[in-house]
């Protein structure tokens, strides 16, 4: 089946990046869930979902409490009304005194309604219209009262009816007293609104809270997280497990012990480079001085070719086995015994006159612009020598023939934005220059910008980053401020090394 334009593109990516990965194009992989986002979500959503079940039971228990009052006021009207009762020559009457009107009411809210009824189930008094308990309804004992909810002329109503014993008889009459519900859903509806308008409030207000104390829970994460952002990417120190929450702590033990063995792994490769390249050492120089005393003797063109190509093979050889030594030592640091006051004008003095003949032989004019003592820091003066070979090793090897490399040094100017005042090495040619967009990567161990014809291992600016580094200084990589040339804009690398302070250092 053929691949769409996305399928191709992406697959041409994959080649691009790796020509060895498989040439499937991989599908975009799920992103991690957030811890702050699952836990948020298991506090939040029972939350919200408690929310309306709490509104419904609130809702019941307000309707339980508004009929309690009015459920006590239609059972004593009804005891009143049943008191009016009576057997009047043996007939079953009601007497209405002026009294009934004082529970007979009816006002802007409630309509109350009332009805007797006698034994023989004929209305006696009162609204007709009023339903009788359900038939299969189990019938009271004389004076109990009794609830139930009905309907009257399209309203609902709430009644309360009980039985009155008729003198002189079995039977009892019935006595019904049933008003509407708009009091008690007014009522009902007050205390829901008292409830619940207060809880619009408080939910959003505790979803912040929530938020918020889950922020400041995880807040050391956070430091945690920062913290190792912070470091350099050679620190492989532990992490300090007793800052970390009780829940992290293993976890950060648990990385410490792969940093350990990181570190282990790391120092046994550094100890494998640093062996090989000082084992490597003497038999270049032994190749590269037997094919020098070759080119002495009387051989073919063809012979001395090839002893030239052997000599500038083992003396490229030897330079890179020089560097990979340099690193190493820088990799491993330096004892507080090896840095010491020193002046850097001496050194840079002596550097560049050991220059001086591969300059002139390359047809490069190599100058220094330097005090002739004075600059002084805290250095070892092994480790900087070092860095100044390699920076007009590399200035020299990309300049080429009739161009110019000028090594300055000076003290930092006094209006500078620097905290501390600074040392500064710098180091312009006119050579092929350094891209903007390159000068991230060329510190990176044997990395090399493509097309560049002239040899090198790449190890150079890596270690020159090391050495200022290991000094607390600082790399930069700058244009010429007066180039015009397009093919050979040069370059200005510069080193920022903190100046000696008897203050700060005894």
């Amino acid at each position: 089946m053929p691949l769409d334009a996305a399928d191709a593109d992406a697959l041409r990516d994959v080649r691009y990046r790796d020509p060895f990965a498989d040439p499937t194009p991989v599908a975009d992989e799920p992103r991690a869930k957030s811890l702050f986002g699952e836990v948020l979500d298991w506090m939040l959503a029972p939350l919200l979902l408690l929310w309306p079940m709490s509104l419904a039971v609130t809702y019941l228990v307000a309707k339980s409490i508004a009929n309690q009052p009015f459920d006590r006021a239609l059972e004593q009207d009804t005891y009143v009304l049943a008191r009016q009762v009576g057997m009047r020559n043996g007939v079953v009457t009601l007497a209405l005194p002026n009294v009934v009107g004082d529970f007979l009411r009816t006002d802007n809210v409630d309509a109350v309604f009332f009805q007797v009824r006698g034994p023989d189930n004929a209305v006696i008094g009162g609204d007709a219209t009023l339903p009788p308990p359900p038939s299969d309804d189990e019938r009271l004992a004389p004076g109990i009262v009794a609830f139930r909810d009905s309907a009257l002329r399209g309203d609902d109503i709430r009644i309360a009816y009980t039985y009155v014993a008729v003198p002189g008889g079995t039977q009892s009459a019935l006595v019904q007293v049933a008003e509407t519900l708009d009091k008690r859903n007014a009522l009902a509806n007050d205390i829901i609104k008292g409830v619940i308008l207060p809880q619009f409030v408080i939910l959003p207000l505790a979803i912040v809270l929530v938020w918020f104390g889950l922020s400041r829970g995880l807040a050391p994460l956070h430091a945690l997280q920062s913290q190792i952002r912070a470091r350099r990417p050679d620190d492989l120190s532990p992490l300090d497990a007793q800052q970390a929450p009780l829940e992290i702590a293993p976890v950060v033990t648990s990385f410490n012990e792969l940093l350990t063995r990181l570190e282990q792994n790391v120092a046994a490769q550094k100890r494998f480079i640093a062996d090989a390249a000082h084992q490597m050492k003497t038999p270049l120089a032994g190749l590269r001085t037997q094919a020098e005393l070759a080119l002495r003797q009387d051989v073919s063109a063809d012979v001395h070719r090839c002893l030239e190509q052997i000599a500038a093979s083992s003396e490229n050889a030897a330079r890179m086995v020089s560097q990979l030594l340099a690193l190493a030592r820088a990799d491993a640091g330096l004892p507080a015994r090896g840095m010491d006051r020193m002046s850097l004008a001496p050194l840079v003095r002596d550097v560049v006159r050991e220059w001086f003949p591969s300059a002139s032989a390359r047809r490069i004019d190599l100058g220094l612009e330097a005090p002739d003592a004075g600059v002084e820091i805290v250095g070892n003066g092994v480790m900087l020598r070092e860095l100044l070979t390699n920076l007009i090793d590399n200035a020299i090897r990309y300049t080429p023939a009739g161009g110019s490399v000028t090594i300055r040094l000076r003290e930092e100017d006094a209006d500078s934005q620097a905290a501390s005042p600074r040392a500064v090495i710098e180091v312009e040619d006119t050579g092929l220059g350094i891209p903007a967009h390159e000068r991230a990567r060329v510190v990176e161990r044997f990395y090399r910008i493509l097309g560049r014809e002239a040899e090198g291992s790449g190890l150079g600016l890596a270690i020159v980053s090391e050495i200022a580094a290991m000094h607390q200084g600082t790399l930069d990589i700058a244009d010429p401020p007066f180039s015009e040339s397009t093919t050979h804009p040069g370059v200005i690398v510069r080193v920022f090394l903190p100046l000696f302070d008897d203050r700060t250092y005894p």
